[in-house]
């Protein structure tokens, strides 16, 4: 399910507000995550995300944290980055954009908005509609 939402919309109305309006009961424990994961926009692993909720004192557990982030994906609050098998990142920009991945540094950064995959569209299967490319550009650091 996607939503019309944007983390700029979050700051702006309230957490509460927003997750209450797109069906999300607001927990102790998700408030938490939600304050933490939208303080900005952000690049985060579901373990980075629970050493981040944690440091602050809360309990949370790791399962929370997983299962929240799960129900903001579907919710359409967060993108889910695939990296390989063993890494996934949550973007709390929602906004339609594409990422460089540092292979050397594990940092995901967002590229600039100007690359649109128009010529896609000319070779989807018959009878499809493009719904969204999710492009990751694989970088390393120059040796000099």
């Amino acid at each position: 399910m996607k939503s019309d939402w944007s983390s700029s919309e979050l700051r702006r109305r309230g957490i509460d507000a927003v997750l209450n309006e797109h069906g999300v009961n607001v927990t102790r424990q998700r408030r938490i995550i939600a304050d933490t994961l939208f303080a900005r926009n952000q690049h985060v692993t579901a373990d980075q995300l629970f050493e981040a909720v944690n440091s602050t004192g809360a309990r949370v557990s790791k399962a929370t944290v997983y299962n929240t982030l799960g129900l903001f994906v579907r919710k359409g609050f967060v993108r889910e980055i695939f990296i390989d098998a063993s890494r996934t990142f949550y973007d709390s920009n929602n906004s339609r954009h594409h990422h460089f991945y540092n292979v050397d540094t594990g940092d995901l950064i967002d590229m600039k908005a100007r690359l649109v995959p128009h010529f896609i569209d000319q070779d989807l299967p018959e009878g499809t509609a493009m719904d969204a490319v999710d492009l990751v550009i694989r970088v390393r650091n120059k040796v000099s």
